[in-house]
């Protein structure tokens, strides 16, 4: 790690492809902490990421130390993801086409603290807002239970930061998502959504 702070790169379209592993890899060592848990799968990942390559209107918001990626935020839009990411919306009556849907940010722990989760943010956000298509925009987070014996003592969840920024819990609209749990095997994990509205490009 060096003192300076990781340079964020914004990509899309074909652009992504050589980073596709990058992040896989990303999200796999980020992830089997709490509170996902992620034993790392190479193939689900590998369909996991197929979404974002085949769509023209997806984003990597990426931040490198060098030349080596230490963080990672990615979106597409919300029709080109999978049926599973959808019903929450179509069962409330929203229009898929006009929601753009962020996946994750990751980053390493030593590079946190640094500002780089609101530029994660900020970045994803122009992206959706310049392609002029989307009112809406959204991410999934895992639920998991307060007196979980799993949870470590000192971790913080990112709700707060998340208020800050605009976006709102909506309890009415989740969804399961399956991956290997750590010690636990392949189970569904409950994901509930938050939403924040797009405002137009000045």
């Amino acid at each position: 790690m060096t003192d300076s702070a990781p340079s964020i790169r914004v990509l899309s379209g074909d652009a992504l492809r050589p980073h596709l592993d990058d992040v896989a890899q990303l999200r796999m060592r980020v992830f089997r902490d709490w509170p996902y848990l992620y034993a790392g799968d190479p193939a689900y990942e590998r369909d996991y990421m197929a979404a974002y390559a085949r769509s023209p209107r997806s984003v990597f918001v990426l931040a490198f130390d060098g030349d080596t990626v230490v963080g990672a935020s990615t979106g597409v839009p919300l029709a080109d993801e999978d049926p599973g990411f959808q019903t929450p919306f179509v069962d409330q009556d929203m229009a898929v086409a006009r929601v753009f849907y962020f996946g994750e940010s990751v980053l390493l722990s030593e590079y946190r603290g640094r500002g780089i989760g609101h530029a994660f943010f900020d970045a994803r956000e122009a992206h959706a807002r310049a392609l002029g298509e989307f009112d809406l925009t959204a991410f999934a987070a895992v639920d998991r239970a307060d007196d979980d014996p799993r949870r470590p003592a000192a971790y913080r969840d990112n709700t707060a930061f998340w208020r800050t920024r605009g976006y709102v819990r909506q309890p009415g609209m989740s969804m399961l998502l399956r991956w290997e749990e750590l010690e636990v095997g392949d189970v569904l994990h409950p994901m509930t959504f938050w939403t924040r509205p797009l405002e137009a490009a000045a």
